[in-house]
């Protein structure tokens, strides 16, 4: 599937009243998320802790948040 397309699928969810949770590493999905739980700070062995959560606006500030360098 195209991003895009996942991404207008998604929103005729949301329309319908449903509750969209997603495990994503693609920054279109993440930029266009209302809410955001950022784990971290790496992968793996160093991951697994929040480091930031909330709008995509306010993970964009986050000083702990390396996805919020990108979006």
């Amino acid at each position: 599937l195209d991003v895009q397309t996942l991404l207008t699928v998604f929103q005729t969810l949301i329309e319908s009243g449903a509750t969209v949770i997603v495990i994503e590493h693609d920054l279109d999905v993440i930029r266009s998320a209302d809410y955001i739980l950022d784990m971290g700070p790496g992968g793996g062995e160093a991951g697994g802790r929040l480091v930031a959560c909330g709008t995509p606006e306010q993970i964009k500030n986050a000083a702990g948040s390396v996805t919020g360098k990108f979006i």
